[in-house]
């Protein structure tokens, strides 16, 4: 396979790279801000979460889809959260800035859900108000199942259990906002009229 040679292919490279970095660090360097935060789950789900859509996305279109023409600024999009995420904890801004978690889950979901919802607009056939209730709700269950991952990795057994009830529903609805607005910014570009964004299928980053 030749490699591509566009910005939004060497973004998801870089992006993954820095935060397998970062996870190693947190997982095996012993420092103190990444204590109690499942960073040894985090080094074995991360990456495969970063590469699953990439991976699903290139199997399903090989025959027909060249490497360099793939939705690499999507891809790139949908890893940039855990980059956000793992840099977050190890400059210690989840303990040191008190509105950091909030203002993750909120724009880490507009990241993510902007990436998923270019995919869906790809293969979108239905009017464009169905495709944002579409990336929104899809935006709403991961943050739940966000949560739920949280709770099993590292909140049940850590020293963060008082007010995890009310932590875990602003998040879910922080997370469900930020899909709204990715949704939203998807939405208008796929209105009828309206160009294709650059960037998206890769084809259009030198």
């Amino acid at each position: 396979m030749q490699i591509p040679r566009t910005r939004g292919f060497y973004a998801a490279v870089v992006i993954f790279a820095l935060t397998l970095i970062q996870l190693a660090v947190g997982a095996f360097a012993g420092l103190d801000q990444f204590e109690g935060k499942g960073f040894g789950y985090r080094l074995l789900a991360y990456p495969l979460l970063m590469l699953i859509v990439p991976a699903v996305w290139w199997w399903r279109t090989r025959e027909r889809t060249p490497a360099a023409q793939l939705p690499w600024g999507a891809f790139a999009l949908i890893m940039a959260p855990f980059l956000v995420d793992v840099s977050g904890n190890t400059v210690d801004l989840y303990d040191s800035v008190d509105w950091w978690d909030n203002a993750n889950h909120f724009f880490n979901w507009m990241l993510l859900l902007w990436g998923c919802g270019l995919l869906l607009r790809l293969v979108w056939t239905g009017p464009a108000w169905g495709l944002i209730l579409t990336i929104t709700g899809l935006g709403a269950i991961l943050a739940v199942g966000w949560e739920l991952g949280e709770w099993y990795t590292f909140i049940r057994r850590g020293t963060e259990l008082d007010g995890a009830y009310e932590d875990t529903l602003s998040d879910e609805l922080l997370g469900t906002l930020g899909a709204l607005v990715a949704a939203l910014i998807v939405g208008r570009a796929a209105s009828p009229g309206r160009p294709d964004e650059p960037g998206v299928t890769g084809s259009g980053g030198g």
